[in-house]
Parts: C-alpha cells; sequence; structure tokens
C-alpha cells in the first residue's frame, strides 16, 4: 500500500471486535512511534500501553462513552514538558511533537489493519490522578486501538484548491 492509500484507509473508528492485537503489531507499531521526528529531536513524549482489564476500566472513567469501551486496549500518549523544545518566542512544541508521532501511531495502526482513532475530549487530570502521572507531564491523547467492527464511510476533504495557496 503506497502513502496515499495509507492514509486515505487510516478513520476515526468508533466500534472495535473485541480480539486482541497481536504483540508483533503492537511491537511494529511502536518502532515506529520511535522514529517519528520531533523538534530538536527531544522526543518528548511517553506511551502508556493499557490492556489489562483492570487499566481499561479506570481509562474508561476518563472518557465515558460506550464506542470507547469496545476497543481491547489503548495507548496513553503524553507530552514530557520539562523535555520538549521551546522556540526563542516561548512556543513550547509538546503538542506539536505528539500529534506527530501519535499519526505515526494511527498510520503504522491502519498499515497492520488495525484500527485507531484519536480522543482528546476526555478528562487529562483524572486520568492524571488514576494512573500516578508526574506533574511535568500531560496526557494529550487516548488511542483505542483494535480490529475495527466497522467500516470507513466516506471522508469528507476540502478540495486541494482550498488548502494550497
Amino acid at each position: 500500500m503506497n502513502l496515499l492509500e495509507l492514509v486515505k484507509a487510516r478513520y476515526s473508528c468508533r466500534s472495535y471486535q473485541s480480539t486482541s492485537v497481536e504483540q508483533e503489531k503492537l511491537d511494529y507499531i511502536m518502532e515506529c512511534v520511535r522514529f517519528a521526528p520531533s523538534a530538536v529531536n527531544k522526543q518528548p513524549w511517553r506511551f502508556r500501553i493499557v490492556n489489562n482489564d483492570t487499566d481499561k476500566a479506570k481509562l474508561q472513567e476518563c472518557y465515558n462513552r460506550e464506542w470507547f469501551q469496545t476497543a481491547p486496549m489503548y495507548i496513553i500518549c503524553s507530552i514530557l514538558h520539562d523535555e520538549e523544545w521551546v522556540r526563542s518566542d516561548g512556543k513550547h512544541h509538546g503538542d506539536i511533537d505528539i500529534a506527530i508521532a501519535v499519526e505515526h501511531l494511527c498510520l503504522a495502526a491502519t498499515e497492520q489493519g488495525l484500527a485507531t482513532c484519536w480522543v482528546c475530549n476526555f478528562d487529562a487530570e483524572k486520568c492524571k490522578q488514576l494512573f500516578a502521572i508526574a506533574d511535568n507531564e500531560e496526557p494529550a491523547v487516548l488511542i483505542p486501538i483494535g480490529y475495527a467492527a466497522d467500516e470507513l464511510k466516506e471522508k469528507k476533504r476540502k478540495e486541494i484548491e482550498e488548502i494550497c495557496k
């Protein structure tokens, strides 16, 4: 699959099969994440794999949606603020860096036949408390991951002329 086919195949899945994600696939995905670029190569991130029932239940408290509970596994994607690069005008780049790494994760998962969804509308403070996450670390994105039980619907995208000047 070429890159254009891959990005067209990736979508926000909101229904998962109960089938577990194979360790080899998870290892491959996380290796792709490890090679994601970041500002000044700081790699200011941490990824927590959540796949046991106790931790899954805790994470589901942070984002209580029925569809979210169908995922067999989650990844908490966090920014390490004391490691992020800060531009001379004060702009912090941790949010950009985590976004790049998370999209590497989502594309690698798609390539492996898995589905994902970016979840940013969750209770980050509760997540920090339930997972004993340090003050310097911000849970920024939750990624449910597994085999899709739904199908890709048509993606609505702006025309190329609308986004390129």
